[in-house]
């Protein structure tokens, strides 16, 4: 059996879901391919983990009219604080220095997925097929194709869509850049004993950074970069002991830690595709760049990828144009390269800087931030950057509709 749409993308979780949001109502046949069932308790990236959405992010889910059903959720970033563990530097980014009303909001993945879910299940032109698992991947002249449980589906542009180790990715032989930084994440949600007043904290560790973000009811989500070898350790902790660890890393200005959530952890590495499009396909999301969390520009960086990539295509498809054509997907990626380039090498650049304990480095590093505190138009700049609202804006970015 043989179904034929104008776009596939196949992923269901927030890059895939944003993107078919983006592209409904402008009359195209969309099937959207989810390999586990589409509920926000079976999608493995919508859980309680906590997701710093940039100034620019915000806009493009209030522009896609999902943001009203998130804002409930969310939690405003006000002000950001940067410092390393024993050292002598720090500088700060403020809302109000930049004329906004929050650098960034702060919601669960789960809260975000059941956002996206919901719009999505009120939109009759996209096509869900969930659970549904891609056998094979073919590209021909006129269509793309994929099988998929007996059937194929076929359509003039595909969309990897399907994360890190993304299936469709391999099967199309996209490039990819890998760097394994032996480290890995470990997040829970933790109740400190000061009110946190919507600020974010990113504090460099002696084991590796740490990032406490404001949460709604006074909780702060907590990102905490170790080395491989201690997540075993940092996992079997009781909530108590877990805690002083975190105290000790942190510091005390939020006061004494009372209460820890769940604790989860998943291994850190770079995965980069330096040219992200084909003939009829693209890839887009954690499929495209899974970076390191330090700055937490990974989730944001995907998201402005996929306001890019509608506007591409649907201007493409008005003006008479193929959407798998590698002319129209050639001009996403000319749009889109420079600023994942950027993204990729700085975070890339924050992790090695900030992992090596060297005193010299260390001075020097201090010396910097310190320097950044008095300069307020190089902090301008770096808020412009963290905020999403740099170089040419999609549509979407500047709160416009497609």
């Amino acid at each position: 059996m043989k179904q034929a749409y104008d776009i596939i993308i196949v992923g269901g979780g927030m890059a895939g879901a944003s993107l078919a949001i983006a592209l409904s109502g402008h009359d195209l046949r969309i099937a959207l391919v989810e390999a586990a069932p589409l509920k926000v308790d079976d999608v493995p990236n919508y859980d309680d983990r906590g997701i710093a959405l940039a100034q620019g992010s915000q806009r493009i889910f209030s522009a896609l009219n999902v943001w009203k059903d998130m804002a409930g959720s969310a939690e405003p970033i006000h002000h950001i604080h940067v410092s390393e563990q024993g050292g002598f530097g720090f500088t700060h980014l403020d809302a109000g220095e930049e004329q906004v009303a929050a650098l960034g909001q702060v919601i669960t993945a789960r809260n975000l997925g059941t956002a996206l879910l919901n719009r999505l299940n009120k939109l009759d032109d996209i096509h869900i097929i969930a659970p549904g698992r891609v056998q094979w991947v073919n590209i021909e002249d006129d269509l793309a194709h994929i099988g998929l449980d007996g059937k194929t589906l076929s359509s003039r542009l595909l969309v990897a869509a399907d994360g890190g180790n993304s299936f469709v990715r391999q099967q199309l032989c996209f490039d990819v850049k890998r760097r394994e930084y032996g480290q890995s994440a470990i997040t829970a949600n933790i109740t400190p004993g000061r009110p946190h007043k919507n600020t974010a904290y990113e504090r460099f560790t002696r084991n590796g950074p740490m990032a406490l973000l404001p949460m709604t009811e006074q909780r702060c989500a907590l990102v905490w970069t170790v080395k491989d070898d201690m997540v075993g350790e940092m996992l079997s902790l009781d909530d108590a002991a877990f805690l002083a660890r975190v105290q000790r890393q942190f510091g005390w200005r939020l006061g004494r830690f009372l209460r820890a959530g769940k604790r989860n952890s998943y291994p850190l590495s770079q995965l980069y595709v330096p040219d992200t499009v084909k003939y009829r396909a693209v890839v887009i999301g954690n499929a495209a760049h899974t970076l390191h969390p330090v700055a937490g520009q990974g989730f944001n960086l995907g998201i402005r990828d996929v306001a890019a990539l509608a506007e591409v295509v649907l201007q493409g498809i008005q003006s008479g144009e193929d959407p798998g054509d590698i002319a129209v997907l050639q001009r996403y990626q000319d749009w889109r390269r420079k600023d994942q380039q950027k993204v990729v090498q700085l975070t890339d650049t924050l992790v090695r800087s900030f992992s090596n304990d060297i005193l010299p480095l260390r001075l020097a590093r201090n010396m910097g931030v310190l320097a950044l505190e008095g300069l307020a138009p190089a902090r301008h700049v770096i808020a412009r950057a963290a905020m999403g609202l740099q170089g040419r804006l999609p549509r979407l970015s500047r709160g416009l509709p497609l």
